[in-house]
């Protein structure tokens, strides 16, 4: 039997149930340089974008529909391992009830920064800790004509799975490197961005701040906001501001905020229609 026909899988003890249950775990993913994607409209969003399909799981409920047909035929083509499964299987490998009808498991995409040269907005976070926090981020990265993210220094992972669901199919939009500061700085300076970063002690709203043509939105960590060499080698420093006894927002929201205003001073240029 070749390796991209489809096989009926029964036993939560096989080799391939394990294996995309194990990409729970950071170890395993970054062993396997892989990830698991839940869902037919997201499989196929990573598909589109011409990401490497290695297996696809679909229940035998939904194999018949054409939505799903499509999504095995290039599954097919691309030479990943095509299996079906039980819904109770596909709840062993996504640890949840009602689990999405199919499953896919994709290599992961790195960036190098030089890669980022060409864009015009780029999202640093520095030490992001929360998973549901950096998908979301993604996700708004995407909806707001961006498509590039550093993550500096030690940060939780974007191909974990609470970050893969949180992105909800925007993960394979958006382009991703991690660089230490050092790196990171000295990068910016030598291609010409300016460096924007949120900031309790700025005395300038983000609406009032004149965002350049070539702009990092630096966003800190989730705990402790900016490091002060980071701070200290912003062009600029913004806040939001606050009313009621919230001294702070979600980092996620924080982003997405910052982000609209980037975007809104550029005509919301790529917007749909």
């Amino acid at each position: 039997m070749k390796d991209n026909e489809t096989v009926l899988i029964t036993s939560s003890q096989n080799a391939q149930i394990k294996f995309a249950r194990s990409l729970d775990k950071k170890k395993d993913r970054y062993f396997h340089n892989a990830f698991r994607a839940e869902g037919v409209r997201h499989i196929k969003e990573g598909l589109d974008l011409n990401w490497k399909l290695l297996s696809l799981f679909v229940s035998p409920e939904v194999q018949e529909r054409p939505h799903v047909k499509e999504i095995i035929q290039i599954a097919r083509a691309q030479g990943a391992r095509i299996s079906v499964v039980s819904s109770r299987l596909l709840e062993t490998i996504t640890n949840r009830e009602n689990a999405q009808n199919a499953v896919g498991i994709f290599v992961q995409k790195w960036a190098e920064l030089d890669d980022f040269m060409d864009e015009n907005t780029i999202v640093a976070l520095e030490r992001p800790k929360d998973p549901g926090n950096l998908g979301t981020i993604m996700r708004t990265i995407d909806a707001t004509n961006c498509q590039a993210l550093i993550l500096l220094e030690e940060s939780c992972d974007p191909y974990s799975t609470e970050a893969i669901r949180a992105a909800m199919g925007s993960s394979f939009a958006v382009k991703i490197a991690k660089a230490n500061i050092t790196d990171f700085l000295n990068w910016r300076t030598a291609n010409g961005f300016s460096l924007y970063g949120t900031h309790v002690k700025s005395t300038k709203l983000h609406s009032e701040t004149k965002f350049a043509a070539k702009s990092i939105l630096l966003m800190g960590n989730e705990q402790s906001g900016i490091d002060d060499e980071l701070a200290n080698s912003c062009d600029g420093l913004v806040k939001l501001p606050m009313a009621g006894r919230a001294d702070s927002l979600n980092l996620a929201i924080a982003t997405g905020i910052c982000l609209y205003e980037i975007w809104r001073q550029s005509g919301f240029q790529g917007r749909k229609s």
